[in-house]
């Protein structure tokens, strides 16, 4: 365990620092750290306007019983709203933004880890760019997307072929990251120990 506290501290330390290479073994333990206080932190972000949401459409099926059907039960409960309300929608642009600032956030920590493996596998650094800006063209268009209502279409399938690349990119990077060592010294600096 103090091994585990020590990569992580060490990771800490040097977030600003991109040069030379990491090893398999040194990025994984801090990166799935990352990764997996974002999924919590995402959920904390959601927890708040999905909450207000429900609140909103128990209060209405309360005051408009004959345009609401509640069922509830062991284990589950629902609410079935006749015609289009969009005041009941949870607030979207809040859930956004509090997922654009953990995403930033998680991009600025394993910014110089990943930049670090990929050398360590023989790429440049660099390559960890073409996801970065996919997410972020991603981000920037979805309050667009949900701006509409409808939504525009147009912008709708851009996004969607954003996505789909952003996704397919990540992919490749996730195998470059995964990867074993170069062997011995490459380009990028002596083999990591």
């Amino acid at each position: 365990m103090a091994s585990y506290a020590a990569n992580i501290v060490d990771h800490l330390k040097r977030l600003i620092d991109f040069r030379g290479r990491e090893s398999r073994a040194d990025f994984w333990p801090f990166a799935l750290s990352i990764i997996g206080l974002s999924f919590v932190a995402i959920a904390a972000a959601m927890i708040g306007p999905m909450t207000d949401a429900m609140r909103r459409m128990q209060e209405f099926a309360r005051t408009h019983p004959d345009q609401a059907t509640v069922t509830s039960g062991p284990g589950h409960y629902s609410i079935q709203i006749e015609g289009h309300h969009p005041e009941l929608m949870p607030d979207f642009g809040s859930m956004i933004g509090g997922m654009s600032v953990i995403t930033v956030v998680v991009v600025a920590l394993l910014a110089a880890a990943v930049t670090r493996r990929l050398p360590d596998r023989g790429w440049a650094g660099f390559w960890a760019l073409v996801p970065v800006a996919l997410l972020t063209s991603g981000l920037l268009l979805m309050p667009k997307v949900m701006a509409g209502d409808p939504p525009e279409m147009r912008l709708f399938f851009l996004l969607f072929f954003n996505n789909l690349l952003y996704i397919a990119s990540l992919a490749g990077l996730i195998a470059l990251l995964v990867g074993g060592s170069v062997q011995g010294p490459n380009k990028f600096g002596e083999q990591p120990a």
